[in-house]
């Protein structure tokens, strides 16, 4: 005699709010505090914009345990970099470029996976498992699929969430995949991403540089799940190191607004402009008068043509302060988590309104 089978109930992985409140669960690991969490990231640029340096950059602080960003910290761990765009004469030259001549055994490379990006990837993970390991695949025009139709979004999001459930089965591990960005003009850098919205929407972060061909200075445009959304100030070497345009996340923050106030104005106003932008708690006309050496009718003049165009603040009769509006930053490093103000640069999207299905995968 046979028992009939009993249909599941559909609320049986449900789980109530004092259950997780009463949960106890680690700290979320990351690879360069404060921008980059555990889980899947993806940094996009266009072709030749410095995204290999980048990475390469990042793959050697994490495999040494030494500063990203030539400033932030980070912890020793095992790193996989699937240079697929490249040889080894070419990385050997890199790597000499940026300052490892020695090499470290927790630095492993491969140009080609035969046996496939998902494969290699989870095999790496799941041996390395107990390090918090990093794996960089550069890029990922190499090993994906292009679709069309309909269904594009699914298939796009599909692929990308084979990567993603590797690192999310080994917490503590990381994938940055480098993609390239699509041709047309994006106020949202989200949306830049080339392909569909489901190549962006099933990572938890999205880096994205920004900068002119005959510039080094650059922006890093962070938005994710576990760290705090901004836009950073990095410069890119002429030997391909890259580096933070201050001595952390805050005043690299600060630098992306001190730029944007100096953006296309003569040498004096970006002079004056820049020298405000020193003082957070303000500083009268008379200083900074002093401090750039120009006359003080000329300064105030300047002033109040940066203020007008909102280059600078007149929070009241003869104060200057840099336009700033501070939010909290979280940089969790091991089991401790500490926050600092920084400045919050304008620009930011807003999530429900302007980014569309991009946003809602994001904040799921």
């Amino acid at each position: 005699m046979t028992t009939p089978e009993t249909t599941p109930d559909p609320l049986d992985g449900a789980f109530s709010a004092s259950w997780l409140t009463a949960q106890h669960f680690p700290p979320v690991e990351y690879v360069v505090p404060g921008l980059i969490p555990e889980g899947l990231t993806m940094l996009v640029a266009p072709p030749k914009i410095g995204k290999s340096w980048m990475v390469l950059g990042l793959a050697k602080a994490a495999a040494e345990g030494s500063h990203a960003f030539g400033a932030i910290r980070v912890q020793q761990r095992p790193v996989l970099y699937l240079a697929l765009e490249d040889g080894p004469r070419r990385l050997q030259d890199r790597l000499h470029s940026i300052g490892m001549t020695a090499g470290t055994s927790d630095l492993m490379f491969m140009t080609d996976v035969p046996a496939g990006p998902v494969v290699t990837i989870r095999a790496f993970v799941e041996r390395f498992a107990d390090r918090n390991p990093l794996v960089i695949l550069d890029t990922l025009g190499k090993v994906r699929d292009v679709y069309a139709g309909n269904d594009a979004y699914q298939k796009d999001y599909g692929q990308m969430s084979l990567l993603k459930d590797i690192v999310d089965g080994y917490p503590g591990s990381s994938l940055i995949v480098v993609h390239h960005t699509n041709k047309g003009e994006r106020t949202d850098f989200v949306a830049s991403v080339s392909g569909t919205q489901g190549l962006a929407g099933a990572a938890d972060s999205i880096l994205s540089i920004q900068r002119d061909r005959n510039s080094g200075d650059a922006t890093l445009n962070v938005t994710s799940r576990d760290a705090a959304e901004g836009q950073y100030a990095v410069q890119m070497s002429e030997n391909g190191v890259w580096s933070l345009d201050g001595p952390g996340l805050a005043e690299a923050a600060a630098q992306v607004e001190q730029r944007q106030a100096v953006a296309g104005v003569g040498d004096d106003m970006a002079e004056i402009v820049a020298t405000v932008c020193r003082y957070p708690e303000g500083i009268k006309p008379k200083d900074v008068a002093e401090l750039v050496g120009l006359e003080d009718m000329t300064v105030r003049k300047y002033l109040r043509r940066a203020a007008d165009a909102g280059r600078i603040a007149n929070p009241k009769r003869g104060l200057y302060t840099p336009v700033t509006y501070v939010s909290s930053v979280r940089f969790p490093i091991g089991e401790t988590t500490k926050e600092t103000e920084v400045p919050e640069v304008t620009g930011v999207q807003d999530e429900e309104t302007d980014w569309g299905n991009v946003m809602e995968e994001l904040n799921r």
